[in-house]
């Protein structure tokens, strides 16, 4: 517990002296000095509260401070552009990339990917396929937060523990560890089941947390000459835990539907939590993408595959400039 509170404090020292050291200019030479690349994977942006319902949302502001310090310090590059590396040779190249398909990216992103004209490329789902606009994982991220601290799912209670994850008093694993193993059809039926305890449908004030772009907004996203899309899975199932005649489905589903909207090709997959497996790699490419976005790669070998990238998760837990150097050296503070 001692060594956990010393590392903290060390750690929130550190973040913060390098936001004093930026505001008085020790840190240019080393920003305008980087090079190398990297991608960055993005997700929700909202107003206020950005850990409301989960770690991977960041404010508006805080956002645009990441787009000023690109736009002023790097070069940012179009995923395609990131695959035939067409880098600047005098700056850091940054490739911005968001997951999910919330309508926070439409309403909140493109205005400012605009503003400051700067490429990105979107994953979004197939969910508005099947007929949902919310991913399963956030229904049951707003359950947890605004739901009882008991459920009963299926013969089992669910006690509500660590960041208001519903743990099993069976066997110690969470619902949601359970569900990533499942099929959507039991998502879908956790979904109706657990959604009278919590109809958060009906407020208004968080529906930037959860809801999905629709079709037209998708639309008119992929119309910007800003923005590239590719797909993130149909219904956001972890691919590497289901049957691999599944993930074909899945992966040429969520092709045919984002191409139908945008009228152009989908060549780009991110695969949903960073999760993947050989034969998901192959199916991929079987279903025609050529551009395959992980988030650490599982083998050392994988950086030897042309189609494959790593990227980079944003953390929403430190300053604009903290996640700059982080970023160049891909590295948060762990000490």
């Amino acid at each position: 517990m001692i060594y956990r509170i010393r590392a903290k404090l060390y750690r929130e020292a550190k973040y913060l002296s390098m936001d004093i050291g930026y505001a008085l200019g020790f840190y240019e030479r080393f920003l305008k000095n980087a090079r190398g690349s990297r991608i960055m994977i993005y997700h929700g942006i909202c107003q206020k509260n950005h850990t409301l319902f989960n770690p991977i949302f960041l404010t508006a502001k805080v956002f645009e401070a990441h787009l000023a310090l690109y736009k002023k310090y790097c070069n940012v590059v179009s995923l395609d552009d990131y695959y035939s590396q067409n880098f600047s040779s005098d700056k850091f190249n940054i490739c911005i990339t968001f997951d999910d398909g919330f309508a926070n990216n439409y309403k909140y992103v493109l205005p400012l990917l605009e503003q400051y004209q700067l490429p990105a490329t979107f994953f979004i789902t197939g969910i508005r396929d099947a007929g949902y606009d919310v991913l399963w994982n956030d229904f049951l991220g707003i359950v947890g937060k605004y739901g009882p601290g008991a459920i009963d799912y299926k013969g089992e209670q669910y006690i509500k523990g660590l960041y208001d994850k519903y743990i099993s008093t069976i066997d110690g694993i969470g619902l949601t560890e359970k569900l990533r193993s499942a099929g959507f059809n039991e998502k879908a039926e956790m979904m109706d089941v657990l959604y009278p305890l919590v109809p958060f449908k009906s407020n208004k004030a968080v529906e930037d947390y959860w809801l999905q772009m629709t079709t037209d907004e998708i639309r008119k996203l992929a119309a910007s000459p800003l923005v590239n899309i590719g797909a993130h899975g149909y219904y956001h199932n972890d691919l590497a835990r289901a049957n691999i005649s599944d993930v074909m489905w899945e992966l040429k589903s969520s092709k045919k539907f984002l191409e139908n909207i945008i009228q152009k090709p989908v060549n780009s997959l991110a695969f949903p939590y960073g999760s993947y497996s050989q034969p998901v790699i192959d199916t991929a490419k079987n279903a025609g993408y050529g551009q395959l976005l992980a988030m650490d790669f599982l083998l050392d070998t994988d950086q030897y595959d042309d189609a494959m990238r790593e990227r980079f998760t944003v953390n929403p837990f430190i300053s604009p400039i903290n996640q700059m150097h982080a970023t160049i050296t891909r590295r948060y503070e762990q000490h």
